[in-house]
């Protein structure tokens, strides 16, 4: 690594939006910094990849800041494959993904594009982690956390992630003296019921809005969702290794 950590910014609720920005003025106070996130919002989309159709990006013009920043015709996924394979010198030493408007705790994890773009990097063997807030405002403050996002980046630089395994940072909507620290924590078993809202449009057409309500039945007390809930950061050490190892010997019991 060089004297300075060459870092990887994205995330899933587009170039614009506050909580990037937040950030990247915390990022380029820890090394040099290349920006490449989507053009417009992309949340929900989990790790999907454009393949159907062609990729664009636009280096934007800056006066300080980034090194470089890019917009990604993409998915948070694609901002990352480009951003390590195409538009950047070298491999970074680290991604951070967010910051995100909203959670990503226990299953929202899933769906998310902003841990899917850290997930992305990870696989592409760069360390990398998911920053959330669970404020979906637009002007949400991202003021309270950025000392906790250096410090976690910092030490992550430092001592290093597991290969294989990405960050999960989410922060309870507190200011930042409210926040107790911070914990790490597993991720809750949780699930949403989910819920279509149906509407006919003015051609007599039916369209539907998702919505749906968030279950958690997790008592544990070692849990992410445990944690915001009682004022702490949770992170969670995530995998994409999707093996369940422990039912392999129970289903080598099977008569195939």
């Amino acid at each position: 690594m060089k004297d300075k950590p060459l870092i990887l910014v994205t995330n899933d609720d587009g170039i614009n939006a506050p909580g990037i920005r937040a950030l990247i003025d915390v990022m380029i106070k820890i090394g040099d910094v290349v920006v490449v996130a989507p053009e417009s919002p992309q949340s929900g989309m989990g790790h999907a990849i454009t393949i159907n159709s062609t990729l664009q990006s636009h280096l934007i013009k800056n006066h300080g800041g980034p090194q470089k920043e890019y917009s990604c015709s993409g998915t948070p996924a694609d901002c990352v494959k480009l951003g390590i394979n195409e538009l950047m010198d070298r491999k970074p030493d680290i991604c951070v993904s967010g910051i995100n408007h909203g959670s990503n705790s226990s299953i929202n994890v899933i769906y998310s594009g902003t841990m899917s773009a850290a997930i992305e990097a990870s696989i592409e063997g760069v360390p990398a982690i998911g920053f959330s807030l669970l404020d979906y405002r637009w002007n949400a403050n991202f003021n309270n956390i950025k000392s906790f996002v250096k410090k976690i980046t910092l030490e992550a630089i430092k001592k290093g992630i597991p290969k294989g395994v990405v960050l999960n940072v989410n922060f309870p909507k507190l200011k930042e003296s409210e926040i107790k620290g911070i914990k790490i924590c597993r991720q809750a078993r949780t699930y949403w019921i989910e819920e279509f809202d149906k509407r006919i449009n003015p051609q007599g057409q039916k369209y539907y809005w998702l919505t749906g309500k968030f279950i958690n039945e997790d008592n544990g007390k070692d849990t992410d969702e445990y944690a915001l809930d009682k004022g702490y950061i949770s992170i969670v050490p995530t995998q994409f290794d999707f093996t369940a190892y422990k039912a392999i010997n129970e289903i080598k019991k099977w008569t195939l």
